[in-house]
Parts: structure tokens; sequence; C-alpha cells
């Protein structure tokens, strides 16, 4: 059951970049030391999306406060997201435009209530893309991370390392629309 929350959808960045930086800094706490996780690099990394085609995000508010976030963008079938893969990428993922989930985070008082899944879908609700894309490190929770997309209908299609600091992700898809619920 989803927790009582409240959804905000944004489609500007102006209205949304301090609230993402600040649950981002507080999502990712015990990661901030690491090099790819420092609260600049998301910040540039941050700008660089929003000024991507087809860039929403949507933060869950309890009362006030701001307690998840997602945020996602358009890629085209020529995207670098899909040059970076080190396994060649199944044509049905790339035949046509996809949103790729960029980041999603709850924060800890709030996890396992639901909150990411229902901040999820309600991203992809208005998407019109046929494929929604993420990446994940299977390493993260200890692999509970990965097996919670398995349980929202994403399989892994490959790997990728987006950076040399980043550690080697898993590739996901899923349809937009007919995944497991």
């Amino acid at each position: 059951m989803t927790a009582p929350v409240k959804l905000q959808r944004y489609t500007a960045l102006p209205h949304s970049r301090q609230k993402l930086i600040d649950l981002y800094t507080d999502v990712r706490a015990e990661l901030l030391h690491l090099p790819n996780y420092r609260v600049d690099v998301f910040a540039e990394r941050l700008d660089r999306h929003a000024a991507e085609p087809g860039w929403q995000s949507v933060i869950a508010y309890a009362g006030d406060d701001p307690v998840g976030y997602v945020y996602a963008n358009t890629i085209e079938p020529d995207d670098r997201w899909w040059a970076r893969m080190t396994t060649p990428v199944p044509t049905l993922y790339t035949a046509a435009p996809a949103v790729a989930v960029k980041e999603i985070g709850v924060t800890t008082q709030w996890r396992g209530k639901g909150v990411a899944r229902h901040i999820h879908d309600e991203l992809l609700a208005t998407r019109s893309e046929p494929y929604a894309t993420l990446m994940v490190n299977p390493a993260a929770g200890e692999g509970r991370v990965q097996r919670l997309y398995e349980g929202w209908g994403y399989t892994v299609i490959g790997e990728v390392q987006p950076s040399p600091e980043s550690p080697v992700l898993a590739c996901m898809a899923r349809p937009v629309r007919d995944a497991a619920r």
C-alpha cells in the first residue's frame, strides 16, 4: 500500500532544483564521500539532464516536507546512454525514443512504504515512450535495489560503466505501460 504522500510533477528545473539537491543529499548521505556521489557532481548531472528533451521530475511530500524524488528524460536511439553499453542493446529498446529514469530516491524514514513505486509510476503515467530504462548498481543494498526494480517489471538488458569513477551498473528496461503491478 502506498504511503499517504502528495505528489508534485515538475517539468522545469528552476521550480525543483534545490529540493532535488536537498533530497539527494539526504538520500545519498552515506555515499557522498565517493567521487561520483558528491553533491556538486550530482548538481552538475542534474543541470545537464534537465536541459535534455522530455525532462520531468516528481517529488513526494509528507505535509510540506519533501520525502522522495524521481526524475527522467527522453533518450533517442543514438543517445550516449546506449552507446556506453558493454554489450549490444536489443533493438527492441532503441527502435524509438525511450524514457531514462536517471535518479530515484526516498528518505530513510519513508523507505519501505511504497513511496518509490508511487513516484516512479506517477512519472511514467504521462510518458509517451514505449520503454523505460534505468541503471542500478547490482551491489546496492546487497542486491535488494535491483530485485525491487525486477519486481516493478524491469529486466537486465546489459551492463554499463557511465564514467571511470562509477561502478559497473546493470542497465534495465521495461515497457512503460504493461509492466507487472
